[in-house]
């Protein structure tokens, strides 16, 4: 499976960006996928994931209400709304076949997407 992450850019406090993870490889489809994000001298944070097949996802307290975490054939997206200056980070997309959702052990990790929000 390879990710490629793509989208982020800079826009001011309150503004909006989606980001995407376009995935390749058979298995892509039936894995979860999950928006993992670092922001300057924090560690790696999760943000949103979705299982497949469930259609179920989980979502971060931080960004609950503003991000939705979707995905189509072999893409997934992180639509970002009312984006905050705390939301600055690089986002990193990543996807495994089984394992708790929230939790960094992805197998596979896209290239990261910066994303800056200015106040």
């Amino acid at each position: 499976v390879q990710l490629q992450a793509s989208g982020g850019g800079q826009v001011q406090a309150g503004g909006s960006l989606r980001l995407s993870c376009a995935g390749s490889g058979h298995a892509f489809r039936s894995y979860t996928i999950a928006w993992f994000r670092r922001a300057p001298g924090k560690d790696r944070e999760f943000v949103a994931a979705i299982r497949w097949g469930e259609g179920r996802s989980v979502y971060a307290d931080s960004v609950k209400g503003r991000f939705t975490i979707s995905r189509e054939r072999n893409t997934a997206y992180l639509q970002m709304n009312s984006l905050r200056p705390e939301d600055t980070a690089v986002y990193y997309c990543a996807a495994q076949s089984a394992g708790d959702m929230t939790v960094p052990n992805y197998g596979y990790w896209g290239q990261g997407t910066l994303v800056t929000v200015s106040s």
